[in-house]
């Protein structure tokens, strides 16, 4: 490991390299015009299924699981890779050309909603679910649904980058974010020991956001063998958690939304219509 002495101002004159140095930039706003569709449901949503994006599509398809017409939607792929969130109607709904994003068009006045917890904390107001009215049960939902906003970028943009997706394997970098992400998992696992949910005994947008990261992470499914490098398998509690959101039908289906990368039967690249999962997923759309 190369001896590195910071310049007294870092100016951008090289790709930072990895596997997403095609899309980083110091700079802000869109490098290309570009509409975005907009389909016939009140709910539009722009995403792809990435841990933070699935976070969203479970809500929606646990809101439509109990009765909400309302919340009925539109998703439509955003490829991050390609660029596409750097397209001029992309950040006029988020200028921080993230995913996911959405845009309620229910009312007289457009809303725009960007960052997944503050698109599920719209949608549960919005719809009186998955959070709780009275405290303390609503602050403690909102304490672990913030948790995770604080915590998950040590997961990935710290274990994650450094494990699987840098050019080059630092032992610091890979150890020091390792140690984080199992004391996080040990923090989930004690809190886990003590209730069935994190918010409590009933589900909410608190599980809905920390699961697609570290109920991902147990079920052995990110940062290639993850799971085995940081012996997820210790973490009972997580574990019993992980698997019975997993097996929720409104979870699978959510996981299936705006997904791009993986087995083909279980991408739908766009969803516009429940019947989509039945017709629409790749390995369907390639058979015809």
């Amino acid at each position: 490991m190369t001896e590195y002495t910071p310049p007294k101002v870092w100016t951008w004159n090289k790709p930072s390299g990895g596997a997403f140095a095609s899309i980083n930039r110091p700079i802000a706003g869109p490098t290309h015009d570009k509409e975005l569709p907009v389909g016939r449901h009140p709910l539009q949503l722009y995403s792809l299924a990435t841990p933070n994006g699935v976070k969203v599509t479970v809500m929606l398809e646990e809101l439509l699981a109990r009765g909400h017409k309302g919340a009925e939607y539109d998703a439509w792929l955003i490829r991050i890779n390609d660029g596409d969130q750097f397209g001029s109607g992309f950040v006029e709904i988020n200028p921080n050309s993230k995913i996911p994003a959405l845009m309620d068009r229910s009312g007289k006045t457009p809303v725009r909603v960007f960052e997944s917890g503050s698109i599920l904390v719209y949608l549960a107001e919005k719809f009186g679910e998955f959070l709780p009215n009275e405290q303390p049960a609503r602050a403690e939902v909102l304490s672990w649904l913030f948790w995770q906003m604080g915590s998950a970028p040590y997961l990935g943009g710290g274990f994650g980058h450094f494990y699987a997706y840098a050019p080059e394997k630092f032992e610091y970098a890979i150890d020091r974010f390792s140690m984080e992400v199992k004391r996080q998992m040990d923090v989930l696992d004690r809190r886990l020991a003590e209730t069935e949910y994190l918010g409590g005994k009933d589900y909410s947008i608190a599980d809905m956001a920390v699961w697609p990261w570290y109920g991902g992470l147990a079920l052995g499914r990110m940062y290639n063998d993850s799971a085995e490098f940081l012996s997820v398998h210790e973490y009972k509690h997580v574990q019993r958690w992980a698997q019975a959101i997993d097996a929720r039908p409104a979870v699978k289906r959510g996981r299936m939304v705006n997904r791009a990368f993986g087995e083909p039967a279980l991408q739908l690249h766009e969803r516009h219509d429940a019947s989509d999962f039945e017709t629409k997923t790749q390995d369907r759309l390639a058979a015809e």
